[in-house]
């Protein structure tokens, strides 16, 4: 069902003004289509899927000589788990996801998440799609259940990826988690899963301060730009000693919490903090989003 369908069928049951649940989603459906197929969401999901390439190759070749990728005193820092990767390539899926973490995924996600409605307005088309009976809350609720789809899926390409060049590059087998203790290939790959499922939760929070930051301005550029540099900015602040009493309440302290998940026992302190903070942030800045969306003079 196309943007075009999905207003012209809204039209012609907005006398009562209550749409169907097929016609909601038809309207997700639309939404989800008409992200996906855009140039640039499409380019981000490439820049993504190249950031496992482009790690394994470099582990490939500086481990060529039999040395080892960051292992030693002066293998430099580095993400967790990329010592481990010349042992088995199913460490690349947790070290991709940890060099993608910080930045090249959130960054995906405050484009997105910026564009969502700011786009619409820019673009003259969010009052069209007001005259659908969706209202503005079903509206919006669409658009973060788009961003948060576009959140799952760009992890999964990081996952998917890492695990691909993994497997073509060094050998798969079981594999020792940090506490030391070994576990099968098959369970290895299902904690993978779950990681990539954690990763994902942990970008709620980005998604709906985008969307907030979305109904303050009618520029798509403008949102997105913002979204984006304030993700930068909290990240700074994030690595400042002094302000060490905020920190915990960033949304982006706990979430490398993940790497937690590969304990024996699993550790789940942080990861139940991290997943708190980011529905935290998503309540705040969702009702945030809706009280301003509800209220804004819709005119483009």
């Amino acid at each position: 069902m196309s943007r075009a369908d999905v207003v012209e069928q809204g039209g012609a049951i907005g006398a009562d003004r209550k749409p169907s649940p097929l016609w909601t989603f038809g309207l997700f459906r639309s939404e989800l289509v008409m992200t996906f197929r855009r140039w640039r969401t499409l380019a981000l999901l490439a820049v993504l899927a190249a950031v496992p390439i482009l790690v394994g190759i470099a582990v490939k070749i500086e481990t060529g000589d039999g040395a080892s990728a960051g292992g030693g005193p002066e293998g430099g820092g580095g993400p967790p788990f990329i010592s481990q990767i010349t042992n088995n390539g199913l460490f690349l899926v947790f070290t991709a996801l940890a060099a993608t973490l910080p930045f090249f995924l959130p960054m995906a996600i405050g484009v997105i998440a910026g564009d969502a409605i700011a786009g619409e307005a820019n673009a003259g088309t969010l009052r069209y799609l007001l005259v659908a009976p969706a209202g503005r809350t079903r509206l919006l609720l669409t658009k973060y259940a788009t961003t948060m789809t576009f959140c799952l899926v760009a992890t999964l390409v990081v996952a998917v990826s890492a695990l691909t060049v993994g497997a073509l590059l060094f050998p798969l087998g079981d594999l020792t988690t940090i506490s030391g203790t070994r576990i099968s290939f098959g369970e290895g790959l299902a904690r993978a899963l779950l990681i990539a499922l954690v990763v994902a939760a942990s970008l709620t929070g980005v998604a709906a301060l985008g969307l907030f930051v979305s109904t303050l301005t009618n520029s798509g550029i403008a949102a997105m730009a913002t979204t984006v540099g304030l993700l930068i900015t909290v990240q700074i602040l994030d690595q400042i000693p002094q302000l060490h009493v905020l920190q915990p309440y960033f949304f982006s302290h706990y979430w490398l919490s993940f790497a937690d998940l590969m304990r024996e026992p699993v550790y789940w302190d942080d990861l139940v903090k991290n997943l708190g903070l980011q529905g935290l942030y998503a309540a705040v800045f969702g009702s945030a989003a809706w009280a301003r969306f509800t209220a804004k003079d819709i005119t483009a």
